[in-house]
Formats: C-alpha cells, structure tokens, sequence
C-alpha cells in the first residue's frame, strides 16, 4: 500500500492539475465576461481588451489537450493493453457519461413538460466534444495495438496534422444531409459552439504529448529538454507557422495553404498550448498547493455548477438571461472573480461530501419512485372504474 502510494507521487504530474484548474478559471471569468459585458465596451482598439480576447482564445484549446493527456496517460499507464485494460472500460463509460451530462446541461424542464425538445437541446458544447473525444482516443488505441509501438502516437499526431490542415476546406461544408443532432457535430451553421472537427486535434495532440512524456518521464532531463523545446516550438508556430503555410502555397500553388494563411488560428493556439505547458513545467515545483490541485481534479463538477448558475440549466432562468450584455468593465470583472469563487467553492465541497450527497439523493429518488408508483396505480385504478362505468351506461358491460 505504501509503495502505491509512493508511486503515485512521483509519477504524478501535478503541472497537469494546475494547467486544468488555470483553464477551468479562464473559462469561467471568459463565459462571464463575454456573456454580460455591455457591447459599447467590446473596444477591440483597447490593448487591455485584446489582451483579454487574446487569452480567452487560449483557454479552450489548452483545456482539450490537456483533457487528451490526462486520459491517455492513465489509459497507457498500465500494463495489460488493448481491451483487458480496465481503462478502456472506465474511459467508454466516461466519455458516454461527458455525452450525457452535456445534453442533459442542455435540457430545459418547461419544454419536456410539454413533449418539446428545443433546438437548443441538440447544440454541442465542451462536454459533448471531450466526451467523443474520449471514444476517438480508445478506437485509436485498440486499433493500434496489433501494430508497432509508434502507431498510436504517430495515429494521435497525424490526425491532429490532419484535422488542422484540412479545416478549411471541411469548415464550408453544411452537412445538410444528415440531421441536426448529428451535423451539430461537424459544423456550426446550427449554433453549436464547439464542433468534434477541428477540436479532436487538439485532444489528439494531447494524447501523443502523454505517450511521449510516459515514455521518458523517468528521465533526469525530461524537463530541461522538454521545456525549451515546447518553448521553441510553440514560438516557431505563433510567429513563423501562418508565413510557412503561404511560402508553401506559392510552391505548391494549392489554395488550401493559402486558406491557411488567412485564418490560422489552429497552428497558432497550437503554438500557444505548448508556450502555456513550458511556462507550467518551469514553476512545476511551485504547483502543487492542494487547493490548487483540487480545483484541477474537480472540473466536471465546477463546469456543471457554472453551467446552471450562468445560463439557466433546466428553467433557463440563469444569470445570462437577466444580465445579458448590459454589465460595465468593473462591474463585469468583479462578477466574474465572484462567480469564480462561487463556482469553485460550491464544487470543491460537493466533491469533499459527495459520497453523502449521492446517497441522500438516492433516498430522495427512491422515494419520489414509491410515490410515483402509488399514484400510478390510483390513476389505474380510477380510469378502469371510470372505463366500465361507461362501458355499462352504453350497455356493454352488465352490473
């Protein structure tokens, strides 16, 4: 037991958790700000504002790779493989379950009432990508594991590659031919805010920065190789990644390249996660407050708990529905560290009690279950009462 448990802190990575609990925050101050900020304030002349722009552009990007990594350092961690290991078992349920919670965050009670499912309901969000996400990783794995031991990483890498380097030409197709609760997965013509292409590359991404930190992480020089190359790398792609795309389409005279040009965010944010993991490698040693770490392991919980409190989950009665763009900058940004706090706070004491909370849930539902069950069979039992007594009004039955 104590050997176990030695073993986990060594091997653990608690940057990782430091990185989720710092993506998990920007996100929230991000959905608050961007959601009730007044537009007259929306200056994209304001070096203070595109700072903030510039950053809130970041944080999604940095928590799907990051997701990817986590999952795909437990998966790999082990030493049965393929489908005897229990990852793959824990990882479908957990994928499904991200599925789930995602619809369900989307589901509003005043329309189930009444047998309607809005449009909204089918929109896809951060949840409903990681989720997929999680299933795409372990096809991965599985179908890799009967080749060499660089396929799945060399898989996880190219399909990032891949998804970046096609996102033109994929981003201007409708997909109308399929439904909208399937379509919302690939475009956004429908309102989803997040689509499973192009952001799976990112998750993939993170997935093969796992395979490659699980292989050296007994390494004395993992870090000090690791982090000035991120660093470099993730420099080259911010600064030089869109001029290489346009020298290559002049060479190549393929639209595509050029189309990359134009609109390369996908290289850049790209470059932008690795300068944010060398920055969190550097200070590893300063990331392990346990608050910190919490906040990081809890995430889940704090996106759902942020989900009902900003937008309203099954009443739509939220605060982004009353406050909607109307907030001032101060007032916005002491809003936001508020429902930081609040979010966070609530999460971190459901997870300290959570075992009691399911259980006095479980009370509540099986309760309301009896209670439902007596009154089915009272409504039962009124109906056939009242069914033979016309039955023998109109003759049909005797007394």
């Amino acid at each position: 037991m104590k050997l176990s448990v030695l073993e986990n802190k060594t091997t653990r990575l608690y940057f990782i958790d430091a990185m989720r609990a710092w993506a998990i925050l920007m996100m929230l101050q991000g959905h608050f700000i961007d959601g009730l900020l007044d537009t007259a304030f929306r200056d994209g002349t304001s070096t203070s504002f595109s700072i903030w722009k510039y950053f809130r552009g970041i944080t999604a990007p940095v928590f799907f790779t990051v997701s990817g990594f986590i999952f795909t350092y437990l998966l790999i961690k082990g030493d049965k493989t393929g489908i005897q290991n229990p990852r793959v078992k824990k990882g479908v349920r957990r994928g499904l379950e991200l599925l789930f919670i995602g619809y369900l965050l989307r589901m509003n009670l005043f329309g189930l009432l009444q047998g309607k499912f809005y449009d909204s309901f089918y929109l896809v969000d951060v949840l409903h990508c990681i989720g997929l996400s999680l299933l795409g990783i372990i096809g991965i794995y599985l179908l890799a594991q009967k080749q060499k031991k660089y396929s799945f990483p060399l898989a996880l890498l190219s399909i990032t590659a891949l998804l970046f380097i096609f996102e033109p030409t994929y981003k201007t197709w409708g997909f109308s031919f399929l439904p909208n609760a399937f379509a919302n997965y690939l475009t956004k013509a429908n309102g989803s805010v997040f689509t499973i292409i192009p952001w799976f590359g990112y998750a993939a991404f993170g997935g093969f920065l796992s395979v490659v930190f699980t292989k050296f992480k007994n390494s004395k020089y993992l870090y000090s190789v690791a982090i000035p190359l991120f660093a470099i790398t993730g420099a080259l792609l911010i600064l030089f990644s869109s001029d290489l795309f346009l020298i290559i389409s002049k060479w190549t005279d393929l639209q595509l390249f050029a189309n990359i040009y134009f609109n390369n965010y996908l290289f850049i944010r790209l470059g932008d996660v690795l300068i944010v993991f060398s920055v969190f490698m550097l200070f590893r040693s300063l990331l392990k407050n346990r608050t910190v770490l919490k906040i990081g392991q809890s995430t889940l919980s704090i996106y759902i708990i942020h989900f009902i409190i900003l937008y309203g989950t099954f009443t739509g009665l939220g605060l982004y529905r009353f406050l909607n763009h109307s907030l001032t900058p101060t007032i916005s940004i002491l809003g936001a560290f508020t429902f930081m706090v609040v979010c966070t706070y609530t999460a971190l004491k459901y997870e300290d009690n959570k075992e009691a909370v399911k259980l006095r849930l479980a009370i509540v539902l099986r309760f309301a279950q009896a209670k439902i069950e007596i009154l089915a069979i009272q409504v039962f039992q009124i109906s056939k009462n009242q069914f033979f007594r016309f039955l023998r009004r109109v003759g049909l039955a005797k007394n």
